[in-house]
């Protein structure tokens, strides 16, 4: 019975933000939880795929999505899980990126969201490298906007290229698919500071230590990104 009722509360929540808000207010959040650690993988694909489609309603179902807890496990698939299903998880991660406040991407940044992005910027599906670097780039934003009011530098380029992000980037560069091939151009010149066709190599900003410096208050959604 979890198969068609699953199904039935994803097909639900790919309507409008009102649907998807019964859908919540219901208390399936938990049920999702709970379903993301099932021992069927159809299963744990279907509850990322129906989450996929909370995150990409609003701030506040993002929200919910976070206080639930579904984050830290979504991101273990996202990291470990068989391909199909990780792929759910990068459309779950990558909407919430879209959609959601600068204090809500960091929060994902926390739990690591950004090394399992950068692994899947060198498969075979360019559809999902494309969410990847939806993914990332969003990421990017939000440190840009904190270095531009700090002074200081885009800490998410750091990050990145600890993963192993900016080498891929780079491979891009070789990509058939033109869209790809674009978005990592401007993400590299926008980002990282490096012009197309150019030398790449120690372009990367190095890391102070080997801590990311996460100023985080117990209970708050408030972090400090900023240079200590």
């Amino acid at each position: 019975m979890q198969t068609p009722a699953l199904r039935t509360i994803g097909n639900i929540v790919t309507g409008n933000d009102l649907q998807t808000q019964h859908v919540i207010n219901t208390s399936a959040l938990p049920c999702l939880l709970a379903l993301l650690a099932s021992p069927k993988k159809g299963i744990r694909k279907e509850a990322c795929w129906t989450i996929s489609n909370i995150t990409a309603g609003n701030k506040e179902q993002i929200q919910a999505v976070m206080e639930n807890n579904i984050i830290p496990p979504l991101i273990q698939l996202l990291s470990n899980a068989e391909f199909d299903i990780r792929k759910e998880a990068a459309w779950a991660i990558s909407n919430a990126t879209s959609g959601g406040t600068a204090e809500q991407i960091k929060f994902m940044v926390t739990q690591g969201c950004i090394r399992p992005l950068c692994d899947l910027l060198n498969v075979s599906d360019s559809k999902i490298i494309t969410i990847a670097l939806e993914g990332l780039e969003n990421i990017l934003k939000v440190g840009d906007e904190e270095a531009r009011s700090t002074g200081g530098q885009n800490q998410m380029v750091v990050y990145i290229s600890e993963a192993d992000g900016l080498s891929k980037l780079e491979d891009l560069q070789q990509h058939s698919n033109n869209d790809i091939y674009d978005k990592a151009i401007k993400m590299l010149t926008t980002y990282f500071e490096v012009e197309e066709d150019s030398e790449m190599a120690n372009i990367a900003p190095e890391m102070q230590g080997d801590q990311f410096g996460f100023g985080m208050e117990t209970g708050t959604n408030n972090f400090d990104f900023s240079q200590p």
